[in-house]
């Protein structure tokens, strides 16, 4: 498979944009699965955000964008805000929404996506994509060129078994265009979180997570992994966090994959190996 390129116009955010709130027109033109997500929903996850942020103590000391999941079964969907620091009524704003795959009970090694704020750091280098087909025949990571955001080790639930904790590698990445991508919006993998190759590409390219990796290159370090034709904003940031709506009922606004999407054979239905 061809490296997946973005290509940017003449119309295309800056970097240098006024305020973070300009990468959302850049979201609808560059992200091609969104979500139409109502203001009360919007408002929702921004206090889940708050809430998540303050009982893992996370400090903020400068504007950036952070990455925020609902892994809850009805939802699946990740949402791009960006945090303004500066003294304000409304400090959250919302970017865009897409819809995602989280970990799904029930088979030897599935694990359910723990809930939590992951910090994205060097610690855990991030790779990309070899766009090879695994024994099942199925891109686990996307095309050739796809970044895998790589959270490191955490503590998952085991959903086989008697339950319990165990160590999974926690992933944030793209996954086959052909099987899987079109069914993001409902629970798959085993354990890592799958979003749209154009969301990937978007995070990548505007380095939305990359604070820990702009600093490195500050100080003179090289990074393979950073995309040559990158455009950072200014606020780029570091962290994605895991919440649970406890929606007992699919949202209008959160899409369920059409029946009529290609189905994957039955061998793979369950997962990719990732």
């Amino acid at each position: 498979m061809l490296i997946y390129v973005l290509l940017l116009t003449a119309t295309s955010v800056s970097a240098q944009s006024e305020d973070g709130t300009s990468l959302a027109l850049a979201y609808q033109r560059e992200v091609n699965s969104r979500l139409d997500i109502p203001p009360e929903a919007r408002m929702r996850y921004a206090q889940l955000l708050d809430t998540a942020l303050a009982s893992a103590g996370v400090p903020f000391i400068k504007s950036q964008y952070i990455l925020v999941l609902d892994r809850n079964p009805n939802v699946q969907a990740i949402f791009v805000y960006w945090l303004d620091a500066q003294p304000s009524t409304n400090r959250w704003h919302f970017i865009g929404a897409s819809p995602a795959s989280t970990g799904k009970s029930g088979r030897i090694g599935f694990f359910v996506t723990p809930l939590g704020v992951f910090a994205h750091t060097l610690d855990n280098k991030d790779f990309r994509a070899e766009g090879t087909l695994n024994k099942l025949g199925i891109r686990g990571f996307g095309r050739k060129g796809m970044r895998v955001f790589d959270f490191g080790w955490v503590q998952g639930e085991r959903g086989w078994g008697h339950g319990g904790l165990g160590q999974m590698r926690l992933l944030l990445h793209s996954t086959d265009p052909d099987y899987l991508e079109p069914h993001l919006g409902v629970a798959m993998s085993k354990g890592c979180i799958r979003i749209p190759a154009t969301l990937n590409t978007f995070i990548d390219h505007y380095g939305l997570l990359d604070a820990d990796y702009e600093l490195a290159l500050e100080n003179g370090k090289k990074l393979w992994v950073l995309r040559p034709d990158r455009t950072p904003t200014p606020w780029s940031g570091r962290y994605l966090v895991i919440v649970d709506s406890d929606s007992t009922e699919r949202p209008a606004w959160s899409l369920e994959p059409s029946a009529t999407v290609r189905q994957p054979p039955a061998n793979i239905q369950s997962g990719s190996g990732n």
